[in-house]
């Protein structure tokens, strides 16, 4: 199952979306699908009612998909965990996580627009496996219990300024602008993800396929990233970590660097989690 909100911007409820792709009310058990639903056990309650037949059938064929989960406490980012991606860029490879944050309310649906900022001629791609956190993590002892703060994963786009991010040092520059977080289409549960370490991931702009890897390839793991983080900070339920992206992004390209354009179609994919599509337009 797949927990989905659905609605105009600002007044999204809550769904289960079932294997076989038929939509249930989740009203009854929750108002919104957030840090505290998370926190009390929701994902196996919603399972438990699904499986008993609790929930309403809804129609949903005609509303916006917002994000999955609403109003994160925070959006913690990795940086170059990715092999490849790091070899494409020229970096070397880190031998911590690279750590830094979004603003919360770049969180959007995933086929709302992707927002060109004003002035932008650096705009880029990144496809990440979202992890979102269901049980408060503080100075976890040891990397074997992280999984088990884990709520479920998310795909998410992690739209990057490239000239902000880098012309002066600060990242969270060039990662919080309008409407940089397409996530979704749902929070699948933890439990429905056998291994998070083996998810293919694919994007593509104008139907060309850009990136095309598989989480195989991250220098650090879902485990340990969640680990190291409960070192330096506390993980709340609701909140969101985006894992790092693969290599295909239009940093890594040859110049002239295809970065988007208005009128640019993305498309995005993990594997068992669902497809994104947005439009790229200028703010």
């Amino acid at each position: 199952m797949q927990l989905v909100r659905l609605g105009e911007p600002g007044s999204e409820r809550p769904f289960v979306r079932a294997d076989d792709g038929a939509t249930y009310e989740l009203g009854g058990l929750t108002a919104d699908v957030d840090g505290g639903f998370l926190a009390a056990d929701g994902i196996a309650r919603a399972a438990a009612a699904l499986a008993a037949g609790q929930l309403p059938p809804a129609d949903a064929g005609n509303l916006r998909v917002g994000s999955p989960i609403a109003r994160p406490g925070k959006v913690v980012c990795i940086g170059m965990n990715y092999r490849r991606h790091a070899e494409e860029t020229g970096a070397t490879p880190p031998t911590e996580p690279v750590v830094f944050l979004k603003a919360p309310d770049v969180v959007v649906g995933p086929a709302d627009d992707v927002l060109i900022p004003r002035g932008s001629a650096a705009t880029d791609w990144e496809v990440e496996l979202g992890v979102v956190i269901g049980k408060t993590a503080r100075y976890l002892e040891s990397v074997e219990e992280a999984l088990a703060h884990v709520a479920g994963y998310v795909v998410s786009n992690d739209v990057s300024e490239r000239d902000l991010q880098f012309r002066t040092g600060q990242w969270d520059k060039g990662k919080s602008c309008e409407n940089f977080n397409p996530l979704g289409p749902g929070l699948v549960p933890a439990s429905e993800v056998p291994d998070p370490q083996d998810l293919g991931l694919r994007l593509w702009v104008n139907g060309e396929k850009k990136q095309d890897s598989s989480t195989k390839d991250m220098i650090f793991g879902v485990a340990e990233i969640v680990h190291h983080l409960s070192q330096v900070m506390v993980l709340r339920p609701g909140d969101l970590i985006n894992t790092g992206t693969p290599e295909g992004v239009a940093l890594g390209q040859p110049d002239p660097k295809p970065y988007l354009r208005d009128g640019d179609v993305i498309e995005l994919e993990i594997d068992g989690l669902g497809r994104q599509r947005q439009t790229a337009r200028q703010a």
